[in-house]
């Protein structure tokens, strides 16, 4: 059994304790935690499972890091915090650990990631001899293997669009929500995410991926932005209330130029509330999030992924899935060398050994 530590307990890092739980090649080895009202908390109970596992979240990073654990879920935010995050990866990796993360943007293609990433990372994997990989919760998989995976059906094709349409009102991150995208601020606040060159850095290292796997060169990435107030002050579920004429939805597009013509497309739709911008994809059966990804070309293809879990909130759905690619590749890497991995050296392989467990 691998011992993974999963590395924070938030939207992401509850899902990870239970796909550790779930994967039968993983055992649970400790729980990182930051807020003082979690430490000494079993860590069964911080993922929702409904039996313990004999495992106490912790704030002694040293202590678990000591006991050269064979991998890590890295799965606190480093939206806000980058500088931060990286000094964690680093310091697991170090150690000689596996580390799977969705916290630092830039690494998704390593290979174009600034040297300011790129370069701790990659002494800390010659220095401890672990290793990173690194995909995005919107989900990567969405953005990379998928539309690979549908473009090797296709006859010709024109152009690959990949699409998160997504309702924040069911998301508990109001810092998020409301800084870093916009949602409930004045039409003239301009948020992190939507700054010129932000979506580039987050998106375009899968738009390079998906490039260079089919073989093409990009003239350039161009960035699209729309935004729309709300119409009507709404209430949401987990965050309150979102006052009528501040920004309610957001639109961007992410784009790889080929030939002069937007070939490679990642987009984001999301809103506050499903009465706003009514006009803009929405997911097919009105829920609260969907991922899509349309081929362009001879035939015309469109395949969309609609995930539930707790529940029937899609967006911890999404979340779900893109946890499962990045805990269901920990027992690759530990057999591959040390190094640095994106999408495209990872398989995504069948769930070997899950048909028919228990669900944790």
């Amino acid at each position: 059994m691998i011992s993974t530590v999963v590395w924070g307990t938030g939207n992401v890092g509850r899902l990870a304790i239970r796909a550790v739980e779930a994967h039968p090649a993983l055992k649970l080895a400790a729980v990182i935690v930051h807020h003082p009202d979690k430490i000494g908390r079993e860590a069964g109970r911080l993922g929702g499972l409904d039996h313990d596992t004999g495992v106490l979240a912790t704030d002694d990073i040293e202590a678990v890091l000591a006991a050269r654990p064979q991998a890590v879920v890295y799965a606190a935010s480093g939206d806000t915090r980058p500088d931060d995050a990286l000094a964690d990866i680093t310091r697991a990796v170090r150690c000689g650990a596996v580390v799977v993360s969705p916290a630092l943007y830039p690494l998704y293609d390593h290979r174009s990631a600034p040297p300011e990433f790129r370069d701790p990372v990659a002494a800390a994997v010659a220095e401890g001899g672990g290793s990173l990989f690194a995909s995005g919760v919107d989900p990567g998989w969405g953005n990379d293997v998928l539309p690979l995976l549908l473009s090797g059906v296709a006859g010709t094709i024109d152009a690959i669009r990949c699409q998160e349409i997504f309702d924040y009102s069911t998301y508990d991150q109001p810092d998020s929500v409301r800084y870093l995208v916009g949602m409930g601020q004045p039409m003239d606040f301009e948020p992190m995410m939507l700054m010129p060159s932000v979506p580039t850095m987050v998106w375009g290292g899968q738009i390079r991926m998906m490039a260079r796997a089919l073989g093409v060169e990009l003239d350039e990435i161009r960035e699209t932005v729309d935004r729309r107030p709300l119409d009507t002050t709404v209430t949401t579920r987990t965050m309150g209330e979102f006052t009528a004429g501040t920004q309610g939805a957001i639109r961007f597009e992410v784009q790889g130029i080929v030939g002069g013509e937007p070939r490679l497309v990642i987009e984001h739709v999301t809103r506050i509330h499903a009465s706003c911008a009514p006009d803009w994809p929405s997911p097919p059966d009105g829920g609260d999030g969907a991922h899509r990804v349309i081929i362009e070309g001879s035939p015309h293809i469109e395949v969309t992924v609609e995930a539930t879990d707790e529940g029937e909130n899609r967006s911890a759905g999404g979340n779900a899935t893109a946890v499962g690619r990045l805990v269901g590749a920990i027992d690759w890497l530990v057999e591959a060398e040390p190094g640095l991995y994106d999408a495209l050296d990872v398989p995504l392989r069948p769930a070997i050994g899950k048909l028919g467990r228990k669900q944790p």
